[in-house]
C-alpha cells in the first residue's frame, strides 16, 4: 500500500532532498523556485510513501476542484527515485487516484516530463497513465538540438553567422534583468500580443537563489545591450527559456552568434540544448516561422504531453 501526503512547509528539506538524488527531477521542483509564485496558485502537491519511504513527489496545484501537473512550472510530472519500476508506479497511480477520489478531485491534468531531462529512464507514468485510460489532450513541439552530433546549421544560417562574426560581437555574462526582459517583452508584445510570465524581478531572484542553474548570456555595443539569451541549466539540457533581441541585432546577425556561441562555446557538455516550443492553442497550431528558425541551428522536435485522467 503506497500512503499519500499533502505537502506542507515542514516536508520541504525531504521534498528538496529526495528531487536532487531523483533519476527525473530538476531544479524547477525545489521548493524555493515553487514559491516565488505562490500567490498564484493554491499548491496541492502530494508525497508519496511505501513502508514509510519516500518513493515519488507531485509538484500540483489545484483549481476549479482539478488536480493539476504545477501549473506554475513548463513541465511537472511524477518525480521518482532511482528505485522507482513500474509496478511501483502503478501503485503510485492506484494511491494517486485513490487520493483524489477522496478529496472529490473531478480530474487530473498531468504535464509529462520531457525525456531530455532525466537522468535515467523514467517514462513508469506514460505505462500507468496508459493503465489508467488518461486521454492525450495536448502535444507541445519542443526543438532540440542533440549536442552529441555534430552541428548541422542550415545554408542560410551559416550566412548569417558568418555576417555578424564580422563585427566581432562579445558574448558576455550579464545581470541586467530588467534591460533583458524588456527586449523580450517588446518582441513578444509586437510578435504575438503576449507578455513574458517571468518579470524582470523575478528573474533575478531566481537567478540570485539558483546560480548554477539561471544564467543571462548577451551581447551589447556602446553600452547598448542588443540580444540575449536566459537559460535554464540542468544536469542534461541547457533550455533557452528566452531570448530576446532588438531589431538591429537581428539585421547584424549578433543573435544569431549569441546562440552558436552557447550551443558551442558554454553548453558543449550537455546533451542537448532546447529552443523552447513553438506550439499554440493547446498544441494546435504550429507558429512555422519560429520552429523554421529553431531547426536551422539542427533542432529537431521532441513533443512534449498534456494528458487528463477523469476520476
Amino acid at each position: 500500500m503506497v500512503a499519500v501526503v499533502r505537502y506542507s512547509d515542514g516536508h520541504k528539506s525531504e521534498w528538496d532532498a529526495f528531487v536532487k538524488a531523483s533519476k527525473n527531477g530538476t531544479f524547477l521542483f525545489l521548493r524555493d523556485y515553487m514559491a516565488y509564485h505562490a500567490d498564484r496558485f493554491e499548491d496541492h502537491s502530494l508525497l508519496f510513501y511505501q513502508k514509510g519511504k519516500l518513493v515519488a513527489v507531485l509538484p500540483a496545484n489545484v483549481a476549479n476542484n482539478e488536480l493539476h501537473s504545477h501549473a506554475g512550472l513548463s513541465y511537472g510530472g511524477l518525480v521518482s527515485g532511482r528505485k522507482m519500476k513500474s509496478p511501483l508506479m502503478l501503485q503510485v497511480f492506484e494511491a494517486l487516484v485513490r487520493y483524489s477520489r477522496e478529496q472529490y478531485f473531478k480530474a487530473l491534468y498531468y504535464k509529462a516530463i520531457p525525456h531530455i531531462y532525466h537522468q535515467l529512464p523514467a517514462e513508469e507514468d506514460l505505462y500507468a497513465l496508459f493503465r489508467y485510460g488518461a486521454a492525450l489532450y495536448r502535444r507541445d513541439v519542443n526543438s532540440v538540438v542533440d549536442l552529441g552530433q555534430p552541428a548541422r546549421y542550415s545554408k542560410d544560417r551559416r550566412w548569417r553567422l558568418s555576417q555578424g562574426r564580422q563585427q566581432k560581437w562579445q558574448v558576455q555574462q550579464s545581470e541586467d534583468y530588467a534591460g533583458f526582459m524588456q527586449l523580450v517583452a517588446t518582441k513578444l508584445e509586437s510578435r504575438h500580443r503576449l507578455q513574458p510570465v517571468h518579470s524582470a524581478e523575478e528573474v533575478g531572484r531566481l537567478a540570485q537563489l539558483f546560480p548554477e542553474n539561471v544564467s543571462l548570456y548577451t551581447i551589447s555595443q556602446e553600452g547598448k545591450l542588443l540580444t540575449g539569451a536566459l537559460v535554464y541549466e540542468t544536469a542534461t539540457v541547457a533550455h533557452c527559456q528566452y531570448i530576446g533581441a532588438n531589431s538591429r541585432a537581428q539585421e547584424e546577425g549578433a543573435a544569431y552568434v549569441l546562440v552558436d556561441h552557447l550551443i558551442r562555446q558554454v553548453y558543449p557538455h550537455k546533451k542537448y540544448f532546447s529552443f523552447g516550443i513553438s506550439t499554440e492553442q493547446q498544441g494546435l497550431y504550429l507558429n512555422e516561422g519560429l520552429v523554421k528558425y529553431k531547426e536551422s541551428y539542427g533542432a529537431r522536435t521532441l513533443v512534449h504531453d498534456f494528458y487528463r485522467l477523469d476520476f
